[in-house]
């Protein structure tokens, strides 16, 4: 618990203050810059929280995808373009993120049956147990920002950020016109 706390006294320490970028207007807001900053303090305080656990928000997360996605794909498990796609990331970045879960044995890497080429990711009986363990904890850091937020600006937030990541947005960013999921036409 000790640690824990220290965990979460240095997070103050890590806090600096907002610069305006060079050269940029003063009336620039900028969404990706308070989207990361959001996500980066979220991060910290989850992370302080599974301290016990061992594991990061980011492995907590991982393992919770596979462990998702289980029941749609049995015990071959996810490939990992699938998880990728779901998490938003790119390959090599969910096969960094995956080498710590399969080195201390959560999680094992298996080539599919049919193509060599293709690799499926399947929580080990050690990983299961951590996910569970970490889960509770997790559903209790979630709880209290859910507090501090309050119930509606929480499930505002989740939708919001929901519709940034879907194909629809990027489509539409793409694109460049509205997507059709967007949450500002739902409130109208």
């Amino acid at each position: 618990m000790k640690k824990t706390v220290e965990s979460f006294a240095s997070l103050e320490d890590r806090d600096e203050p907002d610069a305006e970028a060079p050269g940029m207007p003063s009336d620039f807001v900028c969404i990706n810059s308070s989207l990361r900053r959001a996500a980066r303090r979220l991060g910290q305080l989850y992370d302080a929280a599974l301290v016990p656990t061992g594991l990061t928000s980011t492995q907590t997360l991982l393992l919770g995808q596979i462990d998702g996605l289980a029941a749609a794909y049995g015990e071959d498990g996810p490939t990992l373009q699938v998880l990728a796609g779901r998490l938003a990331i790119q390959i090599s970045a969910l096969t960094h993120a995956l080498r710590p879960l399969v080195r201390d044995g959560l999680v094992e890497v298996r080539h599919d049956t049919h193509d060599r080429r293709t690799k499926h990711a399947v929580l080990t009986p050690l990983g299961k147990a951590r996910y569970q363990q970490a889960y509770v904890v997790w559903v209790e850091a979630n709880r209290r920002v859910e507090a501090i937020l309050g119930a509606a600006a929480a499930e505002k937030l989740r939708s919001l950020a929901d519709d940034v990541a879907s194909q629809d947005f990027l489509d539409a960013y793409v694109s460049g016109a509205k997507p059709a999921s967007s949450t500002e036409s739902s409130e109208r």
